[in-house]
């Protein structure tokens, strides 16, 4: 029968659910959500036993929750699918009601919670759904009294089991959500204990056991770092190692390129901003320091700061706190903040491009990474284990000559290790050989030294041939410095730095004028 929104039994049903749904924040938990919710229905109903039954891994349906049974009755209360009223109710997916337990012979009693001698007892119970799949079974004694129909203890209990449906289906989503990133972060563990593996085995120098020894003792810290380096020599790599062997390796470690974004971009993508704080913020946007809290934050060219930027930074290392662009509201963070910078700081501090108050509270813990050519001993390890890794990714063992691996050894290797990486990949892709000898590495990697081992272009120095390859590279490619970077296997900086170095400035862009077109300055 209905019953009215405005009659007892409707007031009634309204507050039970409202208690039940307060209790959503604490699903996670499923075992404790089930007997609160069990705990409602009894302090509220006229119900004195309830159970949540759902089934196994090995397709039996168990007592997940209980009110009303001792854990004896409780550990009693185990049914195969095809047995009693709880299987029938789960294989049918419909609610069934039983008036007298005593008179009806699929009720089992397995629990033995329930005497038959002392007067009518009765039961019913109804499906957990999600969507017409039936998941479990809520089963209660009679939930209103007997002067209230059954097919309103029903309709109730249905809404109930209802929640219950949602509850379990969130505690699932989390858990499996849960196992994933478990999954992923054993996987970046492992991945990273590689790394960090690698990294040091094939850097057995002097200068990098000195890094190693710098990196395990301010891991474990709370210390601001600041990485100091050329390019290519494994900044980044060495700040991920930092946070993986700290304490916080199971939170966020983000990573900020301070260079590639103009000031606004960058400060809102440092702090975050409100939505209409500028033009083209549609929508609330926390920053990378909100993002990583209690995680690391790698600040990146950290020397290309604006000096606006250094002094919002300041105060953040100084309070760990600030406000989003556009907000006045002060939050606060927990951050371990790591940075690196190929710019001597020092001298930037003394140019006044730089804060020295900044320098100094980035500069608690400072660890140089040395360049290729200061560890000359590791060279030889380096290119077996680029070698190695070019043999799993295409396909191709390759080797060096002696005279090739001398070669390489004695140049100075200005990108550094991901220059090192970029040439062994070139060869992977370009060379025809498996054996690399010296006319099959660019010329720029050729030591020039006057002896006449060294190669073809003894003689000729280096400085010299470097030049040409430039100059020849940028020619094939209509004097576009994208273009002949990716084909020397060096990053645009470096290519800009070489242009530089060589004074080639005002020669690329009367060319590159000239290829679009137009007459080059001065003709």
């Amino acid at each position: 029968m209905d019953v009215p929104l405005h009659s007892p039994v409707g007031a009634l049903e309204l507050k039970v659910l409202y208690e039940i749904s307060q209790i959503i924040g604490q699903a996670l938990n499923l075992d404790q959500t089930l007997n609160d919710v069990l705990s409602i229905l009894s302090e509220s109903m006229a119900m004195k036993r309830a159970t949540v039954t759902l089934p196994d891994d090995a397709g039996q349906l168990f007592i997940r929750a209980s009110h009303g049974l001792t854990m004896e009755e409780r550990e009693r209360g185990v049914y195969r699918l095809d047995e009693g009223v709880t299987g029938l109710i789960f294989r049918s997916a419909r609610p069934f009601v039983v008036p007298d337990i005593a008179k009806e012979p699929l009720f089992l009693n397995k629990t033995e919670s329930r005497t038959f001698e002392k007067g009518r007892i009765s039961f019913l119970g109804v499906p957990i759904l999600l969507g017409s799949r039936p998941i479990g079974v809520l089963t209660a004694d009679r939930v209103f009294g007997d002067d209230v129909a059954f097919e309103e203890d029903v309709r109730f209990l249905s809404i109930v089991a209802l929640l219950i449906g949602q509850f379990i289906k969130l505690n699932r989503q989390v858990a499996e959500r849960e196992n994933i990133l478990n999954r992923e972060i054993s996987s970046l563990r492992s991945k990273l204990s590689k790394t960090y593996h690698r990294f040091f085995i094939v850097g057995q120098s002097r200068p990098m056991e000195e890094v190693r020894q710098m990196i395990e003792k301010v891991a474990p810290t709370k210390a601001t770092v600041l990485l100091l380096g050329e390019s290519g020599t494994g900044k980044t790599l060495t700040a991920r190692i930092i946070h993986e062997l700290s304490e916080r390796n199971a939170q966020p470690f983000i990573k900020v390129n301070c260079a590639a974004l103009p000031e606004t971009l960058l400060e809102s993508e440092l702090f975050g901003h409100e939505k209409g704080a500028f033009t083209g913020a549609d929508a609330v946007k926390p920053g990378r320091f909100e993002e990583a809290h209690l995680g690391t934050v790698f600040l990146d060219e950290i020397g290309e700061l604006t000096m606006p930027i250094q002094g919002k930074l300041l105060r953040f290392l100084q309070e760990k706190e600030f406000e989003r662009l556009g907000s006045t509201k002060t939050r606060k963070v927990d951050v371990r903040i790591i940075a690196a910078t190929n710019k001597n700081l020092m001298q930037a501090v003394k140019d006044g491009t730089f804060r020295e108050d900044l320098f100094y509270r980035l500069n608690v813990f400072p660890i140089r990474i040395p360049g290729l050519r200061e560890r000359a001993l590791d060279i030889p390890s380096l290119l077996n284990h680029f070698l190695d890794k070019m043999d799993k990714e295409y396909g191709r063992r390759l080797s060096l000559t002696p005279r090739a691996l001398e070669s390489l050894t004695r140049y100075e290797w200005p990108g550094n290790v991901r220059e090192m990486e970029n040439m062994v990949e070139r060869l992977a892709i370009m060379s025809d050989v498996d054996r690399i000898d010296l006319e099959d590495i660019p010329a720029q990697f050729f030591t020039g030294s006057l002896d006449t081992a060294a190669g073809p272009e003894s003689g000729v120095s280096l400085k010299d041939m470097e030049k040409r390859e430039v100059l020849s590279a940028l020619e094939r490619n209509e004097w576009i410095q994208s273009r002949a970077a990716r084909e020397l296997g060096i990053t645009l900086r470096q290519m800009g730095y070489r242009i530089k170095k060589y004074d080639l400035e005002e020669l690329v862009h009367d060319r590159r004028g000239a290829s679009r077109g137009g007459r080059p300055a001065g003709v």
